[in-house]
């Protein structure tokens, strides 16, 4: 293999992570954007939190895209076939009384599971470059800190009466 060869193979595996990512975090978005129009108006620290993760994951989107261009790639547009099952979490809204805040928290949680790993596994490949290893690991910190924040928002609602828990 030559080493023009090697360069696009290496591009090439990079192109696809990073799309992954792209998908993904358009996944992330579709959903806390339907949490966020569902959220009852007595829910605005939700649909704060909601709008902000959906703003990262745009962010996240706008560097992920940037970085498929300068290697030569097109960069993916829509979400993942997953990522119908990774919406599932925000469809749960529906099937819950509108007070019950910790059921929506516990599906955005699972939903946050998903993108944590997909972002586990970009990092496993050995074909990134220094820059787009930095980038992927700094998204991944901001995904983990959303999923902890949904996580504490979550273990809050055990002492709240007035959102009963699910059995």
């Amino acid at each position: 293999m030559t080493k023009n060869t090697s360069i696009m193979a290496q591009n090439s595996e990079t192109i696809e992570i990073l799309n992954d990512l792209i998908l993904i975090n358009n996944d992330r978005i579709a959903g806390y954007e339907k949490a966020r129009d569902e959220a009852n108006e007595l829910e605005n620290d939700l649909r704060s939190l909601f709008n902000k993760l959906a703003d990262e994951s745009r962010q996240h989107v706008l560097d992920l895209k940037a970085h498929v261009s300068r290697l030569g790639g097109e960069p993916a547009t829509g979400t993942m076939l997953s990522g119908k099952l990774y919406r599932v979490w925000m469809d749960v809204r529906a099937t819950f009384t509108s007070d019950n805040r910790r059921a929506v928290l516990e599906n955005a949680e699972m939903g946050e599971d998903a993108a944590k790993k997909a972002y586990e596994e970009a990092l496993r490949s050995d074909d990134l470059s220094a820059d787009v290893r930095q980038l992927i690991l700094s998204q991944q910190t901001a995904i983990l800190a959303a999923h902890d924040s949904i996580k504490l928002e979550r273990d809050r609602q055990r002492d709240v009466s007035k959102y009963p828990l699910t059995t």
